[in-house]
């Protein structure tokens, strides 16, 4: 047991996962370019495989951009279940110095629910507004903006809205989704020193912005895997994972496209019955009830899909029911190869090249940031 993250190291045919398929993986994305940074795989509570490629490291944080949202709704949850609100309540409610007969026309029939599910009714994304008022109040500006559709109506990826969920939560409680989330979350899964930037008004930016490890990526993940319980604690109430992991608003029809598999509490349903928390150029922690199973991946890349595409060929053929017999050739080989990341099961990690994780522009037509 390493103390430390109260997580246990296998290798991964001990936990029915060819290491074969993992190395695939590797040398697909490797090939592709498409600058993969770091990646815990996980089956069984252990990790069976470990890995950064430089300059990327173990101790080193790193941004989550969108996957800031899944940590977002995490405290919404937890503060409807101290009862601090409900996802029902009105937008408005905990904004009244705002309202004014225009605002209340237009903002009446939000809730906190479309906040959580994207489905606020606006037509554009709120949070470039937000974004060219640095000195501006943001959720004036929110408030102000003009909703085309009824809410919970229309799908709309609304980074503005993620913001909303921290100004609400800050409102009630005096504290940044950040300080609210330290006792809650981050002590618990023993997520040390994470960062998350505010806008000029102290306001955790909520929809992006938060910073913390692979490793703490991976727990975040395993933790909705465990359905809320943390070493043998309740840490997130369990109607609250299953809510925030269930569609609640449609976003398309394309069986093949892990963006139209539908949307739940700021979190992104996947192909295989699985869903994830996902930010742009490539963070990932992919939560697979059906493998038991959490696959975090941490990314420099334009195209997203693609690295999901690969997990889904490469990765998930590679599990099995039952532990599969030692391959001490496949293991070394992954564990060894410059440029890949190492195995655990020694709980080493072995660093290797840059892999092409250099920085790009990414093509947010997914709709993910």
């Amino acid at each position: 047991m390493d103390h430390a993250t109260s997580l246990q190291r296998s290798t991964a045919e001990a936990q029915g996962i060819s290491s074969a398929a993992i190395q695939s993986f590797i040398d697909a994305v490797e090939e592709r370019r498409l600058g993969v940074q770091s990646l815990i795989l996980m089956r069984n509570g252990r990790i069976v495989a470990e890995g950064w490629w430089r300059p990327y490291a173990e101790q080193l944080p790193h941004s989550m951009y969108s996957v800031s949202k899944s940590f977002t709704a995490t405290a919404i949850g937890l503060a409807v279940s101290e009862g601090r609100l409900s996802v029902n309540d009105a937008v408005l409610s905990f904004f009244p110095a705002y309202v004014t007969p225009e605002i209340k026309e237009n903002m009446e029939a939000l809730q906190v629910r479309h906040l959580l599910a994207m489905s606020t009714g606006h037509e554009k994304d709120t949070f470039p507004l937000l974004a060219r008022e640095p000195e501006g109040n943001w959720v004036q500006i929110f408030l102000s903006t003009p909703i085309t559709y009824e809410p919970g109506t229309h799908f709309l990826y609304n980074t503005g809205a993620s913001f909303m969920l921290s100004a609400i939560l800050q409102s009630l409680t005096g504290q940044t989704v950040l300080e609210y989330l330290r006792p809650r979350l981050f002590q618990p899964l023993g997520i040390e020193n994470p960062t998350w930037e505010s806008n000029r008004d102290g306001i955790n930016l909520g929809g992006t912005g938060l910073s913390i490890k692979t490793l703490d990526l991976a727990k975040f993940g395993q933790l909705f895997l465990q359905r809320g319980v943390w070493n043998g604690k309740r840490v997130v109430p369990e109607d609250w994972i299953e809510e925030a992991s269930s569609i609640h608003t449609p976003n398309g029809d394309d069986p093949n496209d892990d963006w139209q598999q539908g949307y739940g509490y700021q979190m992104w349903r996947c192909r295989h019955n699985a869903y994830r928390a996902d930010g742009a150029f490539g963070q990932f922690s992919v939560i697979m009830p059906e493998q038991n199973a959490v696959l975090a991946l941490t990314s420099g890349t334009s195209d997203m899909h693609a690295i999901l595409d690969e997990v889904w060929r490469h990765i998930l053929p590679g599990m099995h029911a039952e532990p599969l017999p030692d391959n001490t050739e496949a293991t070394q080989k992954l564990r060894k190869a410059p440029g890949r990341s190492g195995i655990a099961s020694a709980g080493s990690v072995v660093r290797g090249a840059s892999n092409g994780c250099e920085d790009r522009e990414a093509d947010h037509s997914s709709g993910s940031e």
